[in-house]
Formats: structure tokens, C-alpha cells, sequence
């Protein structure tokens, strides 16, 4: 969408987001330890979970229903490797809060790092080129401080089937979040340490938690063997 409809558009566009945001129901994180091991035996894999609601499970009762438990059971059973996971994550939290959070409470060392963040970048009309940026000294800081040796981004959730969102809103959000993907794939492609996976959905009602903004377990447990099948290509691929 133009900046000029945008502009045209942007009364009807903040009179929608306010009246969403007052009336969306609010959704706990998910309850359950923020830590914990899959499996048992040598070469244990360590995994850092961080970012935003989607990271802590919002839209579900339980750690386990959320992206944490799926993705380290999945992975677990790909590289049969047992996996100590640790979440770092608080709804609301932009990229650049999510990196003020690891360096205010650092994780213990990972091999492998996955961030999920954006959507509240969309939210706070971040810049598409700020918000890489951002993902940039998310990235680097995690690989120079030694928190982890390889960084994972998951994409942003297609934002234009929210049920939530009315229209015009849900269709410009989609285009500014489709926007910032596109920009983190370019940048996750001139690095060796950093890699964005593409995860299809098909979202519907049924998928989404009852707020109709975040994940259900459906979407959780899809995200979480995605991201545990490309991890197991960077293990034999020689991240350990």
C-alpha cells in the first residue's frame, strides 16, 4: 500500500488500532517452567528461545502447548540429541526491547538461538530499515557475547489473516509485516551465522487463540517443527 493512500487512510487506520487494542481480550503468557531438558545422554544441544509473546506462549495454557515445548521435543527426536532449552521472552516486547531483555537477564550459552519478534515492530510503525537494524545488533550481540553460535529468525505470522483486525487495518498491517519479512530475508542471506526460515500457514479461526491475534496450539506446534527440522540441518551441517 502507497504512503499516500496510508496517509489518506490513517483517521480510519488509528481510530481501528485504538478501539482493537481496548477491546482485544488479554492473554497470559503461558504458565510452566522458562527452562528445561528433553531426553537424556551426552551431547546435549543447547537452545535459547527469545522474543516476544509468541516466544512465551500467549494463546495457550502451558509451556508445553507453546513454541518451547514443541520445538525442543521435536528436536530432540530429529537429532536425537537431548536438548536444554531456556526462554527469554515478555509480550509486548519490540526487537530492540527484546535485546535490552538478554542484556539485562543474560542466557547461559547456546548452540543455537531462536527469535521471535516483529509484530510489535509493526505495531509501533517501526521502520522496516530500523527494525533489520535492530535484528542486526540482536544478532551480532548474541554471537560476540557468546550466547549462542548460530541465530535463527522465524518469520512473521501472515498479520493480514488475523481475525482480530478489521479491514482497512488488517490489510495494511499485512503489508507492512510481509514488508519487514521480506527486508529480514534479504539481510538473513548475506550471513553465514544467521538464517530466516519461510513456515506456511494457512491460518484460520480455528488455529489462532480466542483473542484472534495470537497463536493457537495448531500454529505452535507447525512453528515448532519448522524451526526444529532447519536446526537439525545446521547440526549435521557442523553447528556443534
Amino acid at each position: 500500500m502507497s504512503f499516500a493512500l496510508k496517509l489518506v487512510l490513517a483517521p480510519v487506520l488509528v481510530a481501528q488500532a485504538l478501539r482493537t487494542r481496548k477491546n482485544a481480550p488479554q492473554l497470559a503468557e503461558a504458565a510452566g517452567p522458562r527452562q528445561g531438558r528433553v531426553g537424556e545422554g551426552a551431547g546435549e544441544l543447547r537452545l535459547l528461545i527469545a522474543g516476544d509473546s509468541s516466544a512465551a506462549g500467549v494463546g495457550v495454557a502451558h509451556q508445553d502447548q507453546a513454541l518451547a515445548g514443541h520445538l525442543s521435543r521435536a528436536l530432540h527426536r530429529l537429532t536425537a540429541r537431548p536438548v536444554h532449552w531456556s526462554l527469554h521472552a515478555r509480550s509486548g516486547l519490540t526487537t530492540y526491547q527484546v535485546l535490552a531483555l538478554l542484556r539485562t537477564h543474560v542466557p547461559p550459552p547456546a548452540e543455537v538461538a531462536v527469535v521471535l519478534s516483529g509484530v510489535n515492530d509493526v505495531i509501533e510503525l517501526v521502520p522496516t530499515r530500523r527494525a533489520v537494524q535492530q535484528r542486526t545488533a540482536l544478532a551480532d550481540w548474541l554471537l560476540a557475547e557468546g550466547r549462542a553460535r548460530h541465530v535463527v529468525f522465524a518469520p512473521l505470522p501472515p498479520v493480514h489473516r488475523f481475525p482480530l483486525l478489521p479491514e482497512p487495518l488488517r490489510r495494511v498491517m499485512g503489508a507492512d509485516a510481509r514488508r519487514h519479512d521480506a527486508a529480514l530475508a534479504r539481510w538473513a542471506a548475506t550471513r553465514r551465522d544467521v538464517t530466516h526460515i519461510e513456515i506456511a500457514l494457512d491460518l484460520g479461526p480455528e488455529h489462532m487463540a480466542e483473542d484472534g491475534f495470537h497463536p493457537g496450539e495448531p500454529v505452535y506446534r507447525i512453528c515448532g517443527e519448522a524451526l526444529a527440522a532447519h536446526i537439525a540441518t545446521l547440526s549435521t551441517e557442523g553447528t556443534r
